[in-house]
């Protein structure tokens, strides 16, 4: 992993600077962080980005908080995504697959560019990948009172014992790690929400501490899967790519 840290993403940026800014490189995939906090100037410029039908789903939004979250990471994508393939956004769109996950199209075709997206509070994630499929989570470090709860739900045997093992803020921070791991491999799988996380468990590399792995499910997924955990100070934030 190559981090980039507060490298301002060099492409048709806004006015106000870090939206979206290049975080780190991973393998093939780059990952941008995403602004998602309240500032007019970004919110208009993403606005400027969004098609009829997004501006349209923007506004089916009820509370301002979730409809500037959507135009931020929107248009953020669609920036980025032009930027990289070399088009003009009346030309991009998207189409998804069969569990949902979206992917690209230049001028109805679809493109061998991968992205996800994520986001938690005020921090977007976008990672792009132009060898494979590709998955992303963020999730602010930050309690939850209900996440003790979800221990035997969402993990396996291995990391529970390696939570059971731990307290306090260590155990936060390997809860919320291995919990993006995981949600990056499904996101990259292209399941998601319909993946039964207490059925794969995170390499053994990274239940050990290590920031990288290797994940082989043959029963869940076809091939070999890097991981990285890239999160650092507030943020958990972690990739999945073939």
């Amino acid at each position: 992993m190559r981090a980039v840290g507060r490298k301002t993403f060099q492409g048709p940026v806004s006015n106000d600077g870090l939206w979206p800014r290049l975080y780190a490189s991973a393998g093939p995939v780059k990952v941008f962080l995403v602004d998602l906090s309240a500032n007019v100037g970004r919110e208009a410029n993403a606005w400027e980005w969004l098609t009829k039908e997004e501006r349209r789903r923007w506004g089916r939004f009820h509370y301002p908080g979730p409809r500037r979250e959507f135009a931020l990471c929107r248009g953020a994508l669609r920036m980025v995504l032009c930027h990289e393939l070399g088009c003009r956004n009346g030309d991009l769109s998207f189409d998804s697959s069969q569990y949902g996950k979206p992917f690209a199209r230049v001028g109805g075709s679809r493109v061998s560019t991968h992205f996800n997206i994520s986001h938690s509070g005020a921090h977007g994630a976008i990672a792009l990948s132009e060898q494979g499929r590709v998955g992303v989570d963020v999730e602010e470090r930050r309690p939850r009172r209900n996440l003790p709860g979800l221990v035997e739900t969402v993990f396996g045997p291995d990391e529970q014992r390696v939570l059971s093992a731990i307290t306090g803020q260590r155990w936060l921070e390997t809860f919320l790690r291995f919990w993006t791991i995981k949600e990056a491999l499904a996101k990259a799988w292209g399941t998601g929400l319909h993946t039964d996380f207490s059925q794969f468990q995170v390499p053994s590399e990274i239940r050990a501490g290590g920031r990288t792995g290797v994940f082989r499910g043959p029963d869940l997924s076809n091939g070999s899967w890097s991981v990285e955990d890239l999160g650092s100070g507030e943020l958990a934030l972690a990739v999945a790519y073939q």
